[in-house]
Order: structure tokens, then C-alpha cells, then sequence
């Protein structure tokens, strides 16, 4: 069972299946190179290895659904693809079905084999699930329906997907015994380290371009006192100083106003008025006439690219005592290789610290590739962004809820 504030969510430990038919909800929604229709990136596919294997292995018959992009979106293809790359990872045959509750993919799942794994095609063609509603309605739904008959058991394993309310996401777990995969534990159990207030003190490093998500997670941290440290790097770190009355420069200002930071200006300043934790860098790496220089935060006279090296010694000594460090977003513009340093630091000390560490978005997972073994004991990456996001803004996840363990069920 997975304890997380008020919730008990239970696990394959939990409920045990074996010798029967499962409905496994998983999330290999992957980035598609528009001309040839190739995955660009497998690894959600293959962190959901792991749960299918386990399951086929107890002699369940493993039956597959997930999404692939939207409809009208370049992503938005079937998952054929994605079986070929699941048979490789898992070594075993995974049946591809074109169909995702018609008369054939019934069929096939009838007449499958206890121990085998089956794919369903992308759950998005089916109009319903691309309707948010609470899981009693989806319980209704035409999908959970059809498919319901067919199996003792459901598992969510689609952590990346938790923030939605859609029917293969919420309607099952009213209607089937269900318990969260290994991915989707792994996930809950890690960010539960967040909201448990032993493991102190807990460091968040903040960064990237996304400032209205970054500011709702901090000011959500900030009310319910969870952030000892919170570590500003990008354009939120920029929104702060700003806010504290730093004169980032006239460009530095444009490129503000134009993405919509400037009206955040009074909600950062109410944050650091109220004696928030919020760090903000002393100093930047600027370009001026195409050369990187290093300026003072209270005297900028070229356009903010990178925190600066005084800035990371400070922030490098929060993280050495850190017992829980969440890192989200870079410090700076690493799509420039000289604009790189600051972030790949910041992971490195993070990485050798004592503490455990949380890391999340693409760019940092990015960053990740070059940094040898990860030891799982003590790095958590995470294969959530929007479902990340919700969660350390302190929101409820909808996937989550109907997994809730209730001894009526």
C-alpha cells in the first residue's frame, strides 16, 4: 500500500493477481519524427517493462491499453510501432490488435492465453476517451462496458497520464479490482517523500521557461511550509528578482513583458513579502555582442542567458545538506552548450549529495544522459509532466482517487 497524505493506494503487492485477465493501462505516448513516423524516444515504453512482465510471468493474460498523441495533432498514429518496440524490450510476443473494444479486439482477448500480452490500438480513437468526466460517468461509458466482462482485474501504471479524467484512466477501477503498476508506484512513492515532513530540509530547484507552473508549484509549497529552500534559475528567477526590485535591464524586460511574465510581478512580490524561502541568484551569465559575460544580479547590461558561477557555489552548499532535493528545469538556455555549465553542476553536486534526489522535465532528464549509472536507491526520474506539475501544486490526481483503497470494494 502506497501512503500518501490522507490516501492508501494499493499495489500488485496488494492484490495479487494471478491466472487471470488484466487490464493493464500503461503510457507509451512518444515523441513521432513527422516524416517517417518513427518513435524518437522509447523510455516510457520500456519503463513499463517491469509491471507486464511481472504480471504475465503470475500467469495473467496482459491485456495493454494507452494513447498515442490527439486527434488533428502529427503524433496522433496507431501503436503498432509501439508493439514492435514492447516485444523487444519484454522478449516475449506482444500480439498487436487494430482495434480498441470492436467485436475482433473482444475476440482476441477471449480467446488469449493466460501468460501472453496483447496490445490494444490507440484508446484515443474512441471518442469517449477524449472527454473529462468524474469516474462514475466514465463507469458508464461504452468503453468500460464492452470491456469490463472480459477481466478479473485492472492496473494503472500511467503515472504520465494521472492528471486526466478520461475513461481508461478512471472508469475501471469502480467496476474491477484495482491496484497502481510499478511505474505508477514508483512515482507516488518517491514524490510521497516531498510531503513527509521528517525528511528535512527539502531543497527545490526551479528553472526552465514554464513560470505560471513553477509559481503555482512554489506557492503552493510555501503555504503548506514544505520547501525549506526553493532555488530559482530561468525565467521564474528572473520573475522573482524583478519582483525584489533588482533593474534586470531594458532587453531583459522586453523579453518578459512579451512572454507574459510581468504580470506575475505581484504575486512573486507577495511570495517574498510573506518571508518565502525563495533564493534568487546574485549573479548572471549574459551575452553581449556575442560573448558570455558574468554580471552582478543588481547591474545587468546584456541578455540573461545563465545563473552565474557565484550563484551555483551558493546554491551547491543548500544542496550539500539537503535531505530530499526536487529538481525541475534548468538553470539557464542549455539548447546553447555555453549556457550548459550551470545546470549540469547543480546536477552533479545534487547527484553526489547525501540526499535523495527528484528529478523531473525534459530538459533535466536530458542532462541525466551524461552523468553515468543512476542509482535508483537514492534518484527518482520522474516520466511525468503535467501529472508532475499537479502534484507538487499540491492539486489531487484523477487517477489516482478511484484507486483509493476502500474495504467496501
Amino acid at each position: 500500500m502506497i501512503k500518501v497524505n490522507d490516501m492508501n493506494i494499493p499495489t500488485l503487492d496488494d492484490l495479487n493477481f494471478t491466472n487471470s485477465k488484466v487490464l493493464v493501462r500503461i503510457d507509451i505516448n512518444s515523441p513521432v519524427d513527422a516524416k517517417t513516423g518513427k518513435l524518437l524516444d522509447d523510455s516510457r515504453i520500456r519503463a513499463h517493462v517491469e509491471t507486464i512482465k511481472e504480471l504475465a510471468n503470475q500467469g495473467n493474460g496482459v491485456v495493454l491499453v494507452s494513447h498515442q498523441g490527439r486527434p488533428g495533432d502529427n503524433d496522433f498514429t496507431d501503436l503498432e510501432e509501439h508493439s514492435k518496440l514492447l516485444q523487444k524490450y519484454l522478449d516475449m510476443e506482444v500480439e498487436f490488435v487494430g482495434d480498441v473494444m470492436g467485436p475482433y479486439a473482444r475476440e482476441r482477448i477471449r480467446n488469449m492465453k493466460l501468460g501472453s500480452v496483447l496490445l490494444l490500438d490507440n484508446v484515443r480513437f474512441v471518442s469517449e476517451e477524449l472527454i473529462e468526466a468524474s469516474p462514475f460517468q466514465h463507469s458508464k461509458s461504452f468503453l468500460v462496458k464492452r470491456l469490463q466482462p472480459l477481466f478479473q482485474g485492472y492496473v494503472n501504471d500511467a503515472f504520465a497520464t494521472a492528471h486526466r479524467s478520461q475513461a481508461s484512466l478512471v472508469g475501471f477501477p469502480l467496476v474491477l479490482r484495482s491496484s497502481a503498476g510499478r511505474v505508477m508506484e514508483r512515482e507516488v512513492s518517491a514524490l510521497a517523500k516531498v510531503f513527509n515532513g521528517e525528511e528535512s530540509p527539502k531543497v527545490f530547484i526551479m528553472g526552465g521557461g514554464k513560470v505560471l507552473d513553477s509559481l503555482r508549484i512554489i506557492e503552493n509549497l510555501v503555504k503548506r511550509r514544505l520547501a525549506d529552500r526553493i532555488l530559482t534559475g530561468g525565467l521564474i528567477a528572473e520573475l522573482f528578482a524583478v519582483a525584489k526590485g533588482l533593474d534586470l535591464g531594458k532587453e531583459n524586460l522586453q523579453v518578459l513583458e512579451r512572454v507574459g511574465v510581468l504580470s506575475l510581478v505581484p504575486r512573486a512580490r507577495k511570495l517574498l513579502l510573506s518571508g518565502a524561502p525563495v533564493e534568487i541568484p546574485v549573479d548572471f551569465k549574459v551575452e553581449k555582442s556575442g560573448q558570455v559575460v558574468e554580471e552582478p544580479a543588481n547591474k545587468i547590461d546584456g541578455v540573461i542567458k545563465d545563473v552565474g558561477s557565484t550563484t551555483v557555489g551558493i546554491y551547491s552548499s543548500f544542496i550539500r545538506d539537503a535531505k530530499i532535493i526536487v529538481m525541475r528545469g534548468p538553470m539557464g538556455v542549455i539548447e546553447d552548450e555555453r549556457f550548459r555549465e550551470s545546470s549540469r553542476t547543480l546536477l552533479k553536486n545534487s547527484l553526489e549529495s547525501p540526499g535523495y534526489l527528484i528529478v523531473g522535465g525534459g530538459h533535466m532528464i536530458s542532462l541525466l544522459g551524461g552523468s553515468g549509472p543512476i542509482d535508483s536507491s537514492k534518484v527518482h526520474v520522474s516520466t511525468g509532466g503535467g501529472a508532475l506539475l499537479l502534484f507538487l501544486a499540491g492539486e489531487k490526481l484523477p487517477a489516482l482517487e478511484p484507486l483509493i483503497y476502500r474495504p467496501e470494494r
